[in-house]
């Protein structure tokens, strides 16, 4: 197995918005809301026209791109047998992913994800973890994770208890590890257990610049080069309108972005681009050669509805 994928199992339920809708629920748009109260999560869909729904999960996506260029894949992350966890392996089965989970019935239903797309195409989301948040080391089997050339985190997973017990025991039993940080929010919220990771534990850490200037408390993009050359690590930077960069120790390799492109919606950019640069990555391509891929796997992705590509 090339990768394997630990994160939410979130089945993506995509929606159109207008501007009125986010004043209208207190959500700050462009960031992820997390819900704990399943009342409050299902009064909010009941408002909502349903577009479609797809297996989603930040890493989940991620993992499906790589499935989708021919890679030998697959993914861990905790579904209920009910009737929305019976599709989200369906889904991830069809995309040609392992499944390393053995679903049964929760008290607590398979986890959602409302993403809710403005007319500007920006995506602002509103996520209710369900089962997927209680995932635990007794989830993760390390004869597949050894079995595996790396791994792949997303920080929207990292919480205290039993969530860091299974991340603990897939760092300690992987080859290699990469992560997401996933969102300024989960970066805030785990600032000092991120930025321990970051610097100790993982190999590869994919970022948006909001985030990792976030995590250092960086003033300027200057400081984040500096501190990739401090602690000697791989950080792949997305940077909006920027382009990206990838720092490797003293190697830096930036890349802009596509011109011209008919951007539908931004759902999936940053999975899809992580994707592309892994892809790179396991096949030896070049530091270059893998921001090209990232960006070229994130250019399609904004061009269509939802974080799957057609």
């Amino acid at each position: 197995m090339k990768i394997i994928g630990i994160g939410n199992a979130i089945v993506d339920v995509i929606c159109k918005i207008d501007e009125n809708f986010i004043t209208k629920n207190n959500l700050a748009k462009g960031n992820m809301k997390l819900i704990f109260d399943e009342d409050e999560f299902i009064n909010l869909l009941s408002n909502l026209k349903i577009e479609k729904t797809i297996s989603g999960g930040s890493v989940a996506n991620s993992i499906v791109g790589l499935s989708q260029l021919n890679n030998n894949v697959g993914f861990i992350g905790k579904i209920s047998d009910d009737d929305l966890g019976k599709k989200y392996e369906i889904g991830l089965k069809k995309e040609k992913v392992n499944y390393f989970y053995k679903k049964k019935k929760e008290k607590i239903p398979t986890g959602t994800c409302l993403i809710l797309i403005t007319p500007d195409s920006e995506r602002t989301m509103c996520t209710f973890l369900g089962i997927a948040g209680k995932i635990n080391d007794n989830d993760i089997d390390s004869k597949v994770i050894k079995n595996s050339e790396m791994i792949f985190l997303e920080g929207y997973l990292w919480d205290e208890g039993e969530p860091k017990k299974a991340f603990d025991k897939a760092i300690r039993n992987s080859k290699k590890v990469s992560m997401s940080l996933s969102d300024k929010f989960c970066v805030d919220r785990h600032k000092t257990h991120f930025l321990d990771l970051v610097k100790k534990k993982l190999d590869i850490t994919f970022a948006n610049e909001e985030e990792i200037m976030s995590l250092i408390n960086a003033k300027n993009f200057d400081e984040v080069v500096s501190f990739a050359k401090q602690i000697n690590k791989h950080l792949v930077v997305t940077r909006g309108k920027n382009g990206a960069v990838s720092l490797n120790g003293e190697n830096i390799e930036e890349i802009g972005i596509k011109k011209n492109l008919d951007i539908v919606d931004l759902t999936g950019a940053g999975d899809l681009f992580a994707a592309g640069y892994l892809h790179g990555l396991i096949n030896n391509f070049s530091q270059k050669e893998c921001l090209e891929k990232g960006t070229e796997m994130s250019s399609k992705i904004i061009q269509q509805i939802g974080a799957r590509l057609n």
